[in-house]
């Protein structure tokens, strides 16, 4: 266990110049993240005042749950910015990608060709169900790496069939993947199941980014317990992969 108590520090102080979170649920009424656009920019705002102003936020694309488009997304990111402006808040900026979720729509969705929306150039954030990866998955991830994509996997530690085949991990690193952490995976937020696994995996140097994963003020909130010195010690390679990420070439 490496996450002890230890001298908290204020969030602005914890995030890197320039940093941008690459993981979140900020455009408004399209997925289970921000409500409407008051929500999005009261969410905005607050994550600015702890020193996070550049995202690129990622609205699902699940299946008929979430049947988010490009021309869907690019219409709300729209919408933010303008609000944006309206409020004078020209220190936030903001893009938008999609958080997809690699199953047969998603495999439809390669094959056909259709536009992916990427985090940076061929970047791609994926995820998978928790408790039941799918079947073809490998074939999912190779078919990615065909049409010239390079997965980004949110939240591995999240994915609870794995905590007992370590070994996936690096089999899914050997696959393609890079690693993205939830920084809430680091309480007990999704279970002390996700946080040991976490732990392990930071570890076992196998994260290449962070995410916040921001959908509501409880996860806000709940953010300020990661801002430790101990954190950030740990943390701090990858804080600022974030902050070099549109310079970066992966």
């Amino acid at each position: 266990m490496f996450f002890f108590k230890s001298k908290e520090i204020p969030l602005n102080e914890f995030f890197p110049e320039g940093f941008i979170d690459i993981h979140s649920h900020l455009l408004p009424g399209i997925d289970d993240g921000a409500r409407d656009i008051n929500n999005s920019m009261e969410l905005i705002q607050k994550m600015a005042s702890y020193g996070i102003k550049n995202f690129i936020t990622t609205p699902h694309i699940l299946g008929d749950v979430y049947p988010n488009t490009p021309e869907i997304i690019r219409g709300q990111l729209k919408l933010v910015k303008e609000e944006l402006k309206k409020r004078n808040l020209d220190e936030i900026q903001i893009e938008a990608a999609a958080e997809y979720m690699m199953d047969e729509h998603f495999l439809t969705l390669l094959q056909e060709d259709k536009e992916i929306l990427t985090l940076k150039d061929n970047l791609v954030l994926v995820e998978m169900s928790y408790f039941s990866p799918p079947n073809n998955l490998f074939d999912i991830l190779f078919q990615l790496g065909l049409k010239g994509y390079k997965p980004v996997l949110a939240h591995p530690e999240r994915y609870v069939s794995y905590h007992n085949n370590f070994r996936i991990f690096q089999k899914l690193k050997n696959a393609g993947c890079l690693f993205q952490l939830n920084l809430l995976s680091l309480t007990e937020n999704y279970g002390k199941g996700v946080q040991k696994t976490a732990e392990k995996l930071l570890k076992e140097n196998l994260y290449d980014f962070v995410g916040t994963d921001t959908h509501h003020f409880e996860h806000l909130k709940l953010l300020q317990k990661i801002s430790t010195k101990k954190n950030l010690k740990t943390l701090q390679s990858l804080l600022l992969n974030n902050a070099q990420f549109l310079s970066n070439t992966n």
